[in-house]
């Protein structure tokens, strides 16, 4: 016959011996025994108590033989209880103790050690001395006990412990609502409470996190049946500690796999992400290295870490992540710690791609046709959106008259709209030495909206005619459309200007304006704060050693500051045109510094003179109501406008601008620009954290590969403290911070 359902629920927790009883016992006649009148829930209960009955008699008649008795151990009979939980340590006895907090350990008392302690010879022969409070059993019986056969102790004690006893202990003593010694309990499951099962029955007990709970009684230990909700939410968590422990295997199991593999055969980045279980515990690994992770991924990764025998820090997992290929040597961890946005959801590009293929020109009608200029575009080599560009031209009266052109991204979008709020919250480009992320998406802001060679392109004009003494006499700002006659860097416009080719004069022209605009803002006390700066490229980042091309951006290049002097006078031009107009714009301001400027004119021109006038600024200021003077380029307002692909702040300044020459109000009062301001500000600071610490981090890697003993020539800038001072390495053009010995011992800092 099959046995009920109440009797399989009852066996199904039990040992094979247990089992084999449900088998050879039909239970039909006991339900059919219960009196007239009770429940079938009562029916149930009773058969269910007289199957465990039997289950337990069944196992105490099968384990009756002495086990104990074989290895010469005293029974306890004798023994009270009162004695059992009372027993006191002596020379001898047989304990159980808490080596570590993972570890118990079965052990023979030796000797005293002092007022409290003792010495104790554990199961690995290892004597050591023990606290009282570590001892979690003493095992009764074991007076004088050998310690050389605790490990046939231990063996023996194997054939007892049975974990699937305890439930059916748990559904009789629960029935009665009884709690039990260890001893007691051994009587009861092992039908003994000799030495052996004693032990066998504490462990047992001592280990269960599902149906009893211990509790103490007048100094006894006493071990109380857990109510069945409470077990049965305890089976559920064991069940899921247990799923998730094997999963954690598999996934130990991956990156042991991983980490064997030669380099180049390591598994691609994707792979790792494709099943949800091995993601979130890749992902908990990733955030823990760049300790950015939340209290689960904390515990996730410290378990990885843990089963692969590494320490629980970020430095190894970090280390982890780049054996088994998830992260490359060369990682950047700063995309991850400030949790950069290196690409855009599917809405933001499918909107992208809409305007690419359909973006009407709404400002077509009033669109002047400047394609006749001849117009430079001058930037770094590596540049991918080119905003600006520059033209001049002679006046009959002998003034200069120039242009600075600007990309119209406005064309393309809506104050406000998704590409709007992104670029917001984006706030810039992010250059790095080993990729650049783009305001917009890439084929956006590199095709759409960047001015093109030779190909009519949408602009916004801003043009200006200075007096002979480089202020401004007349500007006008106007959408237009031009066609940009060169595409230069700063080395190939200064190579043309150097060449004083006739053809090229509208360059030259450019040029006498740069110079006679420098001369004027340094009558107004601007401050010269051109730098040489270390520029990056890395090739190939992902590899292990990574080509990496070092130069200079010498911004005393007469190419480079004819640009930055046009870049400033747009800038003073917009501003005195959001005056005169009553624009709202974000101004921009630098109070004179207190030092006066001749204070170093004891240094020499340069880099030393610049960092010291640099060093004495005071913090720069904004308004967006009207402009404030900018103290440290000598000009009475500046608005930044030229750089509105790259800059959300300028493209900011052109929504309002344009809407002034359609007539329209401005989108933005002066509170909605501060506060748009202060959200793209903060990403700013990110990306210009992420662009010094990722500058540095390769100049680092690049001087590490220069041959040992390599000097460097170097110019002394400034003493900072405690012998630290900071020094131009001219050869890379890298400024560093370093003790006044620290070249021989290659302490070099950073600044």
């Amino acid at each position: 016959m099959r046995p009920s359902p109440m009797a399989a629920r009852a066996a199904s927790g039990c040992s094979s011996a247990a089992l084999a009883f449900f088998r050879l016992r039909p239970l039909g006649r006991a339900t059919r025994l219960a009196p007239a009148g009770r429940s079938a829930f009562g029916a149930t209960a009773a058969c269910r108590g007289r199957l465990v009955d039997s289950v337990l008699q069944e196992l105490r008649s099968r384990r009756r033989v002495r086990v104990s008795a074989r290895i010469g151990l005293q029974g306890t009979k004798e023994l009270s209880d009162s004695k059992i939980e009372k027993r006191t340590i002596q020379k001898g006895l047989l304990l159980e103790f808490h080596k570590d907090s993972e570890r118990s350990l079965l052990a023979v008392v030796e000797r005293p050690d002092g007022k409290k302690n003792w010495v104790v010879t554990d199961q690995n022969g290892i004597l050591s001395s023990i606290k009282p409070q570590q001892v979690t059993y003493v095992v009764p019986g074991t007076m004088d006990f050998d310690c050389s056969r605790i490990a046939e102790f231990l063996e023996k004690a194997q054939d007892l412990l049975d974990p699937t006893i305890l439930e059916c202990a748990w559904m009789e003593l629960s029935e009665k609502d009884k709690s039990v010694t260890v001893e007691e309990f051994a009587d009861i499951v092992y039908g003994s409470k000799e030495s052996l099962e004693s032990y066998c029955a504490h462990f047992l007990l001592s280990r269960d996190i599902v149906y009893f709970v211990k509790v103490e009684s007048r100094g006894s230990s006493i071990y109380q049946p857990r109510p069945s909700a409470q077990v049965d939410e305890l089976l559920r968590r064991k069940l899921a500690k247990e799923a998730a422990d094997k999963e954690l295997e598999e996934f130990v199991h991956l990156l042991k796999s991983a980490k064997a593999l030669p380099l180049g055969s390591k598994p691609p980045k994707n792979s790792w992400l494709m099943e949800e279980k091995v993601k979130q515990k890749i992902e908990s690994l990733q955030a823990y290295a760049v300790d950015v992770c939340n209290d689960e991924q904390r515990r996730m990764a410290g378990n990885i870490l843990k089963a692969m025998g590494f320490a629980r820090t970020s430095s190894a997992a970090l280390k982890l992540l780049i054996n088994v290929g998830y992260f490359p040597v060369h990682v950047n961890l700063d995309l991850f710690r400030y949790d950069v946005q290196t690409t855009y959801t599917e809405k933001v590009l499918s909107v992208a791609e809409e305007l690419l293929v359909d973006c009407p020109d709404s400002d077509k009608h009033v669109r002047k046709d400047l394609s006749n200029l001849r117009v430079y575009a001058i930037d770094v080599d590596e540049a991918d959106e080119l905003d600006d560009a520059l033209s001049a031209t002679r006046l009959p009266d002998g003034r200069i008259k120039v242009w600075i052109h600007v990309a119209d991204p406005t064309c393309f979008l809506q104050p406000r709209s998704i590409l709007d709020r992104e670029a917001m919250h984006r706030g810039t480009s992010i250059f790095l030495p080993t990729a650049t992320f783009p305001m917009f998406p890439e084929r956006l802001a590199m095709n759409a909206m960047s001015l093109q060679q030779g190909t009519d392109c949408r602009s916004v004009s801003v043009s200006v005619i200075l007096h002979p003494d480089g202020s401004i006499a007349e500007y006008s700002i106007e959408n237009s459309v031009i066609k940009p006659t060169y595409m230069l860097t700063y080395e190939g416009a200064t190579e043309l200007l150097y060449m004083n080719l006739e053809e090229e004069k509208d360059l030259r022209i450019l040029q006498e304006a740069a110079s006679i605009r420098a001369q004027w803002r340094r009558s107004q006390g601007s401050i010269d704060t051109a730098m040489i700066e270390p520029r990056i490229k890395v090739a190939n980042p992902d590899d292990p050693e990574p080509n990496i091309n070092l130069y200079v951006e010498d911004q005393t290049n007469p190419a480079m500051q004819l640009v930055s002097e046009m870049m400033i006078l747009c800038g003073e031009a917009v501003a005195a045109f959001g005056s005169d107009n009553n624009i709202p714009l974000p101004y921009r301001g630098h109070p004179q510094s207190n030092t006066a400027v001749s204070a170093f004119a004891y240094l020499p021109e340069g880099p030393a003179r610049s960092v010291a006038n640099i060093s004495v600024l005071r913090a720069a200021e904004m308004d967006f109501r009207k402009p404030v003077a900018h103290g440290v380029l000598g000009i009475p307002g500046y608005v930044q406008f030229t750089s509105p692909i790259r800059r959300y702040v300028d493209l900011l300044a052109h929504y309002q601008v344009k809407a002034f020459l359609r007539g329209e109000s401005p989108p933005y009062s002066a509170g909605d620009l501060e506060g748009m301001t202060f959200i793209a500000s903060m990403h700013v600071k990110v990306a210009r954290k992420l662009h010094s610490n990722s500058l540095r981090y390769w100049l680092l890697e690049y001087l590490r590969r220069q041959p040992k003993g390599r000097k460097y020539r170097a110019l002394l800038l400034k003493f900072i403290k405690d012998r630290m001072a900071t020094l131009l390495l001219v050869d890379s053009a890298s400024s560093t911070e370093e003790t006044r010995y620290g070249y021989q011992s290659g302490l070099v800092k950073f600044e």
